[in-house]
């Protein structure tokens, strides 16, 4: 088969000139999206869908937080019967397995999730933390300070970059990084830690949790939870899924 030669420096710029025109523009967002997991995909994806400006930020090399794994390294999730909407919106295959229980793929749910996400025009930054929050004369967070994962972990002095955001959501897990950023730089933020493991419990209260805690700064999924001081649910994602949905709302709602 004959084909045109391939030139590794035309390579090279098509990949530096797509991504630098993307972040120059994403460096100015309605709604920044930290973390990539379960709940911060899901919110992603109705955001996007909203026409709303929003950009994905993950740690890691590869997306998908707890829910990838499943249970266990099993790749299999639970979902609940209030959240089955959302796997059918995001045409995520299921199987019941008794009453309330739909049992699903991990790798299905996240690369739908992503998918659509994508699909809808939200943009992802993987393996780029967030270090610090911009917060100024008017005490909201409108802006999160980035650098490389990689930076981090080599303990490098390499001074970061700085994106706008009208809003950002903490979708980041267990850690809840961007809300401890808040409170240990001084902002009224209390934190009461995630509590042990009780699923029925963690999954009845998380829509509660998912809301506005700091002026610009809405928690998600098990961010939420955290803030919270909520117990824990291990591989059951509906509350997850819901969370997700609902931060997708709230900033919606306070962006019209």
């Amino acid at each position: 088969m004959s084909q045109k030669e391939l030139d590794e420096v035309v390579i090279s710029r098509a990949i530096l000139a797509e991504q630098n025109s993307v972040m120059m523009d994403y460096l100015d967002l309605e709604c920044a999206v930290v973390g990539a997991g379960p709940a911060g995909l899901t919110a992603a994806a109705y955001l996007a869908e909203a026409g709303i400006k929003t950009g994905v930020i993950e740690k890691k090399l590869s997306i998908g937080g707890g829910m990838w794994g499943g249970g266990m390294m099993f790749p299999r999730i639970v979902v609940q019967e209030e959240a089955r909407p959302i796997l059918d919106k995001f045409d995520i295959t299921y199987k019941e397995y008794q009453e309330n229980y739909y049992v699903a793929s991990s790798v299905e749910a996240v690369s739908h999730l992503t998918a659509a996400a994508c699909d809808a025009g939200a943009e992802f930054f993987n393996v780029t933390m967030v270090e610090d929050v911009v917060i100024k004369s008017d005490g909201r967070v409108s802006g999160l300070v980035i650098n490389w994962t990689a930076v981090e972990m080599a303990h490098l002095h390499i001074d970061p970059l700085t994106l706008r955001t009208k809003y950002t959501i903490d979708a980041t897990g267990h850690d809840a990084t961007v809300a401890h950023q808040v409170k240990n730089k001084g902002g009224d933020l209390p934190i009461a830690g995630e509590g042990f493991m009780w699923a029925d419990r963690a999954e009845a209260n998380i829509f509660g949790h998912t809301k506005e805690v700091f002026p610009g700064l809405i928690v998600a999924g098990m961010a939420a939870n955290a803030v919270a001081g909520e117990t824990r649910m291990g591989p059951i994602f509906g509350g997850m899924l819901l969370s997700g949905r609902r931060a997708a709302e709230i900033v919606k709602n306070n962006l019209q």
